[in-house]
C-alpha cells in the first residue's frame, strides 16, 4: 500500500528519540532524510520526537513533543511533577491519535529502539514507541521500522511493549541478525522482515583533512557508562570503575606519543571528557596542550570529520564504533553491548575488542599496539565492506519507494548478514 494520496503529497512523520543531542540517532535521521530528499522531494516531512524545538532549530522542518509531558514540561515540585506525569499518560492516549492522523506514514528511522542495552523504563519511550503505532493502526497511518536496533528485554512490561509495538507496524527491517533474532525470541514472527546495514553507513564520507598534525592521533570515543536496566542498584560504581579505566588508557597513550581527540555522542558524556581533561592537567600539564583535542560535534557529520583526522579509534558509544568504521578506520570497540560486537565482526575486526565492564587497561594498550601494526591491511578490508554495505542500503531504500511511494523503482531482499 503506497504513502502517496492522489492530489497531494504524502505526509511522513520521522517518529524516535532525536532532539535530544544523541549523534546517533540523529546520524539515523541525517540518512532517511537524505533519501527522501534525494527519491521523493514531493514528500511533506515533520517530525515527531523528544526535543522538537532543538530539531526545527537544527533541521528546520516542523516538529511536535511525541508526549504531552515532553511538551508541557515538569511541574514546580517533586510531586507536581509526579502528578503530570501521571495524567500526561493518559492524556496521551487522546493526544497521539490526534497527532497522528494527519500523517500518511510514520517511519522510526535506525537507532536502538527496541534495546535495554542501557537504563530504560518502561513507561518512558517503550510505551511511547508502542502508544504511536497503537495510534497510527487507529487513524489508519503505516508505520516503518527501518534498520532499528533491538535486544531480548529480560523485563516482562518491556517486552509486551516491545513486541506489540512491532507487531502492528507495516514494515519491519533490522540492522542485524542479532535484533531480528531477539523480536523472535519475544514471541513475534519474523519470517518476513529483512536485515540491512545501519542507516549511518549511507552517509556520505567526509573528506581527508588537507592538512593532518603529524603526530599520530587517537580517536578516543567516551561515554557516560551507568550499565543497563538490571544494573540500577550498582549504576554509580559502575561508571566510576569505567571513569578509572579510561582515564588511566588516555594517560598512557600520551606518555606514549600519542595525540587524542576526544569524541563523544550525547552531551551527558561530557562528564568523562572533563575527568581526563582534568586528569591529565594534573599529572601531565606539560603534555596535556599538545596532546589532548576536545572540540564539541553537533551532529554525526562534524564527528565523522574529526574522526577523518585520526589515525587509529578507540570508542565504547555504537555510533562511535559504526563511524569509525564508515571511514575505514582501524578501530577498537569497548563494548557495551552486543550490537558494537556485530559491528565489529561484520568489519572482520573481532579481535579488536574488549567488554566495558571487564575493561583490563593493559590488555586495551596491547590491542592499541597491535592494530596500529597491521591498520595498512585492515584498512583495505574495511573499504570493502562500506562498498557492500552502501549497496545493500541502496535495496532497501528501492524497497521502501516501491512499498510506500508507489515509485516502481526495482526491489531487492534483505541481506542474511
Amino acid at each position: 500500500m503506497s504513502a502517496a494520496v492522489a492530489g497531494r503529497p504524502p505526509r511522513i512523520a520521522i517518529f524516535g528519540l532525536l532532539g535530544s543531542g544523541n549523534l546517533g540517532n540523529h546520524g539515523s535521521l541525517d540518512a532517511m532524510l537524505w533519501f527522501l530528499r534525494r527519491d521523493h522531494p514531493e514528500a511533506d516531512i515533520s517530525c515527531v520526537c523528544s526535543g522538537p524545538e532543538t530539531l526545527e532549530r537544527q533541521y528546520g522542518i516542523p516538529a511536535t513533543a511525541m508526549t504531552w509531558f515532553q511538551a508541557y514540561g515538569p511541574g514546580r515540585s517533586r510531586v507536581t511533577t509526579i502528578a503530570r506525569k501521571i495524567f500526561g499518560k493518559f492524556a496521551d492516549l487522546v493526544r497521539m491519535p490526534l497527532l497522528l492522523r494527519r500523517y500518511d506514514l510514520i517511519i522510526v528511522p535506525g537507532m536502538g529502539v527496541l534495546e535495554t542495552t542501557l537504563e530504560l523504563n518502561p513507561w518512558g519511550f517503550p510505551y511511547a514507541v508502542f502508544l504511536m503505532c497503537l495510534s497510527a493502526r487507529i487513524v489508519g497511518a503505516q508505520v516503518a521500522f527501518v534498520s532499528i536496533g533491538a535486544n531480548f528485554a529480560r523485563e516482562r512490561s518491556i517486552r509486551y511493549l516491545f513486541r506489540n509495538a512491532a507487531r502492528m507496524a507495516t514494515y519491519r527491517s533490522y540492522r542485524d541478525s542479532y535484533s531480528r533474532d531477539a523480536l523472535r525470541q519475544m514471541g513475534l514472527d519474523t519470517s518476513n522482515d529483512a536485515v540491512y546495514p545501519d542507516l549511518a553507513f549511507a552517509l556520505p564520507e567526509p573528506k581527508e583533512p588537507e592538512s593532518r598534525d603529524p603526530r599520530r592521533t587517537i580517536g578516543l570515543g567516551v561515554m557516560e557508562y551507568h550499565g543497563a536496566s538490571t544494573d540500577r542498584s550498582r549504576s554509580d560504581e559502575i561508571y566510576t570503575e569505567y571513569v578509572g579505566k579510561i582515564v588511566e588508557f588516555a594517560r598512557q597513550v600520551v606518555d606514549e606519543g600519542y595525540r587524542i581527540r576526544l569524541v563523544t555522542g550525547d552531551p551527558a558524556d561530557e562528564a568523562v571528557v572533563t575527568a581526563i581533561s582534568d586528569d591529565l592537567r594534573r599529572t601531565r600539564p606539560d603534555l596535556v596542550d599538545e596532546r589532548l583535542v576536545r572540540e564539541p560535534a553537533d551532529s554525526l557529520g562534524e564527528l565523522m570529520e574529526q574522526l577523518a583526522g585520526a589515525d587509529l579509534v578507540v570508542a565504547s558509544r555504537y555510533h562511535n564504533v559504526q563511524s569509525a568504521l564508515r571511514l575505514s578506520k582501524p578501530t577498537i570497540s569497548v563494548s557495551y553491548a552486543v550490537k558494537n560486537d556485530i559491528l565489529m565482526e561484520g568489519m572482520r575486526l573481532a579481535e579488536f575488542r574488549q567488554p566495558i565492564k571487564d575493561l583490563d587497561v593493559t590488555r586495551l594498550m596491547d590491542q592499541l599496539r597491535a592494530l596500529e601494526a597491521r591498520a595498512g591491511g585492515l584498512e583495505a578490508v574495511m573499504r570493502e565492506k562500506n562498498a557492500e554495505y552502501v549497496e545493500q542500503l541502496e535495496q532497501q531504500f528501492a524497497v521502501l519507494s516501491d512499498r510506500f511511494f508507489g515509485a516502481g523503482r526495482p526491489v531487492a531482499t534483505g541481506s542474511d548478514q
